[in-house]
């Protein structure tokens, strides 16, 4: 068996190792006057920014590190609208305490918001680019919405609460919107500057997703919502200095999610990201006549990004698919069937050896539909090694992207199967709230319903089925092990949660606030959160375990990691720890993405060989 384990492993490494392991592109950002474009890409190792002429790409990125011990990883851009400034949110060791600096387009100057506060995020700008919105986050656990002048640094207090977002400046400076509320309990807040009016923007409703923008003109406040419905949609509502109107429906769709949406320059057209069962469905809508048309397909299965181009007659799409990396096109809209074109990289590259995954749809126990996405070696027949795979968030989904550790599994012979259990975004509001609280002990059996499905179905070998998942999906995958034992032959956890109460007491203040609706209070549901944590049902854990964690990550603290390799070996296992000293909550730097992929790899297919000599 180790002879084979070293085999397979030399042969990704010569097979498909150029091609896992590449540069990604997203973020793309047109600069206001439209002759720069801005982006992240990790081409230099970690994800920079960079800002070149459109059709170019520079030979190093914008300095944007801040401390000598440990990389600044980019996290997210937004151009000022009078193009002086590049605001960009770091990410000190890829860690959850950003950073906001702002950048001249070559790089020359640089200021800091907020320096010395614990973490800042960045919101929306106001018109005139002379107020940049930003978060500020303290040890209370609230974050403060604020306006900061990037002239003088003075600030304007708008709001303060869990997850606090500056969204939306109106033209003249004088209406703020700023979104609120834990995770699945957002709302949204217009606040008059002028005469300190509040307005509530979703009256009597919570929504998972709730973001706002104005239109051109200012007078129209275009709103991305799923409150008061069950899928998230494009709303309006006219502004004045006086009153807000009541909020009209724009463009919807009972059986699909809006991801995304971008407002072309002159206001009168905006395109629409469509979640259609995972794959994005882009459709562009005139905002005069409410009339609709398609727009020609991306190259990617996945929409990450959207802008128009300053003159509104060209979108630029960040997307990704199962065989192509990450990369960005641009899509002329006025041109019938027009073919996408490659600006980063300068090809569309589909690796070809790589595979497609299929959409599989199974039921909980308890009857409700679930799907998951098969990655199926090309030459596979009957039942196969299997590795189930689950996603974080749990708000978040898994969606044909491009997932090297999938095609590499594959490559080496063991399928992979990345389901969307109860609790997952992009079935409606009612469905990711599915497993809030006390429901979370319904939610775990779908991860056995998965099981059942793959043996039932022939797909899956009974004998060689392992389950792993990063962040609540580690956290996920630590439960099936300590609840279900006997249906797994090795497990991998990355990120995840062990002790939910520990992880309570020692994550962000401003993440455990958000938290609440999802897990439980820490202190009225002490003993909900006590009976769902895995570390106390370790001692029923009997597959092979590695356990992957960043030193940075103040997420999902690295002391969840670290108890849960303890107790397993007080009890005389031997887990496998694979740990990051630069990392976060998410593996950014190109280098540890290649270690992961060939440790996990190497880990997975030793002990789905010969499964009933292996033990924790």
């Amino acid at each position: 068996m180790e002879g084979f384990t070293e085999r397979r492993r030399a042969q990704l490494a010569g097979d498909l190792g150029d091609q896992l392991i590449v540069p990604s592109y997203r973020s793309p950002l047109p600069s206001p006057d439209g002759t720069l474009l801005a982006w992240i890409s990790d081409r230099d190792g970690r994800p920079r920014a960079w800002v070149a002429p459109f059709g170019e790409e520079p030979a190093a990125p914008l300095d944007t590190e801040v401390d000598p011990t440990v990389a600044c990883d980019v996290v997210a851009l937004s151009w000022s609208p009078d193009g002086a400034w590049l605001a960009v949110q770091i990410a000190p060791g890829g860690g959850e305490r950003t950073r906001v600096l702002l950048l001249s387009p070559n790089g020359v100057e640089r200021r800091e918001i907020a320096a010395g506060s614990l973490a800042v995020t960045l919101g929306a700008w106001s018109p005139s680019g002379r107020q940049v919105g930003v978060t500020i986050y303290g040890p209370d656990g609230d974050g403060t919405a604020c306006l900061v002048d990037v002239r003088d640094g003075s600030s304007t207090v708008l709001a303060s609460g869990p997850a606090a977002v500056v969204c939306a400046v109106s033209r003249d400076g004088r209406i703020v919107v700023v979104r609120t509320g834990r995770r699945g309990r957002r709302g949204l807040e217009l606040i008059d500057l002028w005469t300190g009016r509040r307005v509530e923007l979703l009256p009597g409703h919570d929504a998972t997703v709730a973001d706002a923008r104005f239109g051109v003109t200012g007078s129209v406040l275009y709103l991305h919502t799923d409150a008061g419905r069950d899928r998230p949609a494009l709303l309006a509502c006219t502004v004045s200095d006086d009153d807000v109107s009541l909020a009209w429906e724009v463009a919807a769709r009972g059986g699909d999610d809006l991801d995304a949406y971008a407002l072309d320059p002159a206001g009168a057209r905006a395109v629409l990201s469509w979640n259609v069962d995972g794959r994005s469905e882009l459709e562009l809508v005139d905002l005069r006549d409410g009339l609709s048309s398609p727009v020609s397909d991306q190259p990617g299965d996945v929409v990450t990004g959207l802008a128009f181009t300053r003159d509104g007659h060209t979108l630029l799409v960040a997307s990704e698919g199962p065989t192509m990396p990450p990369g960005i096109t641009r899509i002329a809209l006025d041109v019938p069937l027009a073919e996408p074109v490659a600006v980063l990289p300068g090809e569309i590259e589909v690796v070809e050896d790589f595979v497609e995954p299929t959409l599989h749809e199974f039921r909980g126990e308890d009857g409700l539909g679930l799907t998951g996405w098969l990655f199926r070696p090309h030459t596979a027949y009957g039942a196969a090694p299997t590795l189930i795979w689950l996603h974080g968030g749990p708000e978040a989904q898994e969606r044909p992207v491009f997932h090297p550790l999938f095609q590499a599994l594959v490559a080496a012979g063991v399928q992979v199967f990345a389901p969307n259990v109860r609790g997952s975004a992009g079935f409606g509001r009612a469905f990711s709230q599915a497993d809030d609280l006390d429901q979370r002990f319904t939610a775990i059996t779908d991860v056995r319903a998965a099981v059942t499905f793959l043996r039932t179905s022939g797909l899956a070998d009974p004998d060689r089925i392992g389950v792993s998942g990063r962040s609540y999906g580690g956290y996920l995958t630590l439960v099936a092990l300590a609840w279900f034992p006997s249906l797994f032959a090795v497990g991998v956890d990355v990120c995840g949660m062990s002790d939910l109460e520990t992880f309570y007491a020692e994550t962000e203040p401003w993440i455990a606030s958000s938290a609440t609706t999802k897990y439980g209070d820490p202190v009225a549901d002490r003993e909900l959160l006590r009976s769902l944590s895995p570390i106390h049902a370790v001692d029923e854990i009997r597959a092979p375990l590695m356990v992957v964690h960043g030193r940075y990550d103040t997420n999902v603290p690295l002391g969840e990691a670290l108890r849960m390799v303890a107790a397993l070996e007080q009890r005389g296992a031997t887990p496998r720890l694979l740990l990051f000293d630069d990392e976060g909550h998410e593996t950014h730097a190109v280098a540890h993405r290649a270690q992961f992929v060939r440790e996990v790899v190497g880990w997975v297919t030793a002990h789905l060989q010969e499964p009933a000599s292996q033990t924790a």
